[in-house]
């Protein structure tokens, strides 16, 4: 196939390949987070590509914060059984039991707490590089940081001071104690990732299809009704048909009323609508816009 006949999808793989393999070359000890969402399965799906028929370089790992959705996470299990990788999981409420994550109130989200227990498992497994699946489309933050994004012995990131990156040259070297964040579809955007998708008919957790779902709407966001985000006095509850675009914690991920269940029907309502991803999706966003940046500046993914 020559360059002329590539699309830009296969321009996105051959680079998220290529970034790949940098890691599993410059860095002795790395690791793939994957949570079973559809940013981490593209991951998984390149990954393929980069080793197969060997086995993957490094492990999957997942922090858990002990309140995902079990659609998610029971596929995250399926998936890394079927590629017969080893999956780690660490979760936040061991780093509660450790008394290194103290909650407020007990109903407090725990997603920014997952900082802690990610440095945590970084230290207990001597990783020098977590690979992740975050994107420069999602968040302001997110769209300053490397490919190779440096952190150091503190988990810290200095969007400062960071290093270039220039005709693709990546920097992996890191220090006892320092860690790397890679990034390999850094460049991707959400429509790059639904037709990856598509394109590779990779399986998905089944709430990122249309289904039916008990709901409030609360604040400009409609809010799922469960045992951990339940609906508060005078909040009504109904019955609404929604799909996830984003998925994470339950206390802050929220849904999006839509009638796509399949992957064909998600491409095109992604390409129609107004409303970012994480725009009326995560409700910990809703804050301010230094907010991601000051968890990512604390060791956030």
């Amino acid at each position: 196939m020559t360059n002329k006949n590539l699309s830009h999808l296969d321009w996105l793989e051959a680079e998220a390949i290529h970034i790949m393999r940098e890691v599993a070359g410059q860095c002795e000890r790395s690791v793939l987070l994957f949570s079973g969402g559809k940013d981490s399965i593209c991951m998984l799906r390149v990954a393929e590509k980069a080793f197969r028929p060997g086995r993957f370089p490094f492990p999957l790992m997942h922090i858990d914060t002990g309140h995902n959705y079990k659609e998610v996470t029971d596929f995250r299990d399926k998936r890394a059984a079927e590629l017969g990788e080893r999956l780690i999981v660490r979760s936040v409420e061991d780093s509660m039991k450790r008394g290194t994550v103290v909650l407020k109130t007990p109903d407090e989200s725990r997603n920014k707490h997952q900082s802690v227990t990610l440095l945590e498992a970084l230290a207990e497994f001597e990783f020098d590089c977590a690979i992740g699946g975050a994107r420069r489309d999602e968040e302001k933050a997110r769209a300053k940081e490397r490919v190779m994004s440096f952190r150091d012995e503190f988990g810290q990131w200095d969007p400062k001071n960071q290093r270039p990156e220039l005709w693709n040259l990546y920097n992996a070297r890191t220090h006892k104690g320092e860690n790397i964040r890679a990034f390999p579809i850094s460049n991707w955007t959400e429509m790059d990732v639904w037709q990856y998708i598509e394109r590779e008919q990779l399986e998905l957790p089944s709430i990122y299809f249309s289904h039916v779902r008990p709901i409030v709407r609360r604040g400009g966001a409609i809010v799922p009704v469960t045992e951990i985000t339940p609906a508060r006095p005078g909040e009504e509850i109904v019955d609404l048909r929604v799909r996830f675009r984003t998925v994470g914690d339950i206390t802050c991920t929220a849904p999006v009323e839509s009638d796509a269940d399949t992957i064909e029907k998600i491409v095109l309502e992604t390409a129609t609508t107004t409303i970012t991803e994480r725009g009326a999706t995560r409700l910990d966003d809703q804050t301010s816009d230094a907010s991601m940046e000051q968890r990512k500046k604390e060791g956030y993914f």
